[in-house]
């Protein structure tokens, strides 16, 4: 079955019937990003968060230049204080000269309120495929940053290129979506990153998590996918001990996401296999665990742009049974549109934040809300 939304002046409200179609400001693209402001050429590669008392954090990258993935790139952030409404001026997090800042990747410790930031940096003058091959100048590195004050003020980074990446990968990207925290079991409050690495020799991608289980102090490598032809990718928890990876997918035989299992906490990774009811044209895409209480309800999300072959029709859907199925979807911008990150506001509803345009995804990064009291 396929839902459309009807949006409203001050939100999206969500309508269960198929013979509803888009109507009014269907076009209507509310960018807090806008490319080509702010003293960037592009912003891309979104990100967002809530924090427990409701401040939403949505996260970019700020490309100074141009739109390309090298090059002069920034970390950058915007607040807001009342569930995405309204949004605060521009906070860069991380600018580190002519180098490239980039894929945002923040969790939160539930625990403390602590947020911590997993990035990526390389040289701005080697490009990914240099990387890849072994002829940059340097290679990627991994660090992290942390704020205790709802990401006003930030720390300064910190490298952890050598307890996370192993020797033999070349190009490495945390997320770029949001964390978890495990909330259940023998594992309670580890916090997991999921990354994307390549290996040195093969060339072969792979989907793989890191993770704290001491507050965001260190960081460790968790399970690889046993296959590879997969990269940027989401988790979720989804029952104790049990997490879902959902993977960026190369094997254009299968048009649509590739998912695995883990069964200890993200330490391994059962075999791939495919989400047929997910299509996808190679694109990031964001996975979120809206209700747990007890693990009685097993509501999940999934957005990205739902074609086969072009990035456009950015989908949210619905899943009643943990991601085995999918019953509703929801269309949230039917033109152009990438790379996206969704979060659970205090009010219950859903954050929205994505790549969007009229003619080209790229245009700017979109925030929308959209009301899911039917499944509340």
């Amino acid at each position: 079955m396929r839902f459309n939304l009807l949006f409203h002046t001050s939100f999206i409200n969500l309508i269960f019937s198929p013979l509803v179609p888009f109507v009014s400001h269907k076009n209507e693209l509310k960018y807090i990003f806008k490319s080509g402001s702010e003293g960037y050429n592009t912003f891309r590669i979104p990100s967002i968060i809530t924090t427990d008392s409701g401040v939403v954090l949505a996260f970019a990258e700020g490309r100074k230049n141009s739109s390309s993935d090298s090059g002069d790139i920034d970390l950058v952030l915007k607040r807001s204080i009342d569930g995405g409404k309204t949004w605060g001026d521009l906070i860069i997090i991380r600018d580190d000269s002519t180098n490239v800042c980039g894929n945002p990747s923040p969790v939160i410790d539930r625990k403390t309120g602590k947020i911590f930031l997993l990035s990526t940096w390389n040289r701005g003058d080697d490009t990914e495929s240099e990387i890849i091959n072994m002829t940059s100048v340097d290679t990627r590195r991994v660090y992290v940053m942390n704020s205790i004050d709802e990401g006003l003020s930030w720390s300064k980074p910190i490298e952890i290129t050598d307890k996370v990446k192993k020797p033999n990968w070349t190009w490495y990207a945390t997320g770029p979506v949001h964390g978890i925290q495990i909330r259940e079991g023998s594992k309670k409050g580890r916090m997991i990153i999921p990354c994307d690495h390549i290996e040195a020799n093969t060339k072969k991608y792979y989907s793989h998590i890191i993770y704290s289980d001491d507050g965001g102090s260190s960081w460790n490598i968790g399970g690889t996918t046993p296959q590879d032809q997969v990269n940027e990718c989401s988790v979720a928890e989804i029952g104790k001990g049990k997490l879902i990876l959902n993977m960026r997918n190369y094997d254009r035989t299968q048009m649509n996401r590739k998912i695995s299992i883990s069964n200890d906490y993200g330490e391994s990774w059962g075999d791939i296999y495919d989400d047929k009811a997910l299509v996808e044209p190679i694109c990031q895409a964001s996975i979120l665990r809206y209700s747990f209480k007890g693990y009685g309800r097993n509501d999940l999300l999934f957005i990205n742009p739902a074609d086969k072959n072009k990035r456009l029709n950015m989908t949210l859907r619905l899943s009643n049974d943990l991601g085995r199925t999918w019953t509703r979807e929801f269309l949230l911008h039917e033109g152009p549109s990438a790379y996206s990150d969704i979060t659970k506001l205090r009010n219950g509803n859903i954050g929205c934040l994505f790549e969007a345009g009229k003619n080209s995804p790229y245009e700017g990064i979109v925030y929308r809300e959209v009301d899911v009291r039917v499944i509340n």
